[in-house]
């Protein structure tokens, strides 16, 4: 009897990161949102795009764990939206937009994490 191939488990990393991140990103951005919850200086647009990217990161997870063809390219699509609101929000911080610190270094983490899970994956192609 041949053992079975096994998966790599990057991509399998990656997608169980991708689905926790996602369900924390959904929970903290609903609590936010719909909780009634200060979160003292939140920049609506940031919020509002992180909230709902927070389903975006859980598809992409799924779709990473199944093995989907489609992952990668979400996974770009996400990495490149992401930096694109982390333009608008460094431009909004740069003409004196009221801003928690917390929202610059959770930009910088989910730019970075996406950004580096796209590159892992193409480099696996």
């Amino acid at each position: 009897m041949t053992p079975r191939p096994t998966r790599p488990t990057t991509p399998r990393s990656m997608a169980v990161a991708a689905m926790l991140f996602g369900v924390l990103t959904l929970l903290s951005g609903g609590r936010a949102l719909f909780g009634g919850v200060d979160m003292g200086h939140v920049v609506p647009f940031v919020l509002w795009f992180n909230f709902l990217a927070g389903f975006a990161y859980v598809a992409a997870g799924w779709g990473l764990w199944r093995g989907l063809g489609w992952a990668m390219p979400l996974s770009a699509v996400i990495a490149a939206a992401t930096a694109l609101i982390f333009l608008a929000f460094l431009v909004h911080v740069g003409r004196g937009g009221a801003y928690e610190p917390r929202t610059m270094a959770a930009l910088v983490l989910r730019t970075g994490f996406w950004t580096v899970v796209t590159l892992l994956l193409r480099r696996r192609r």
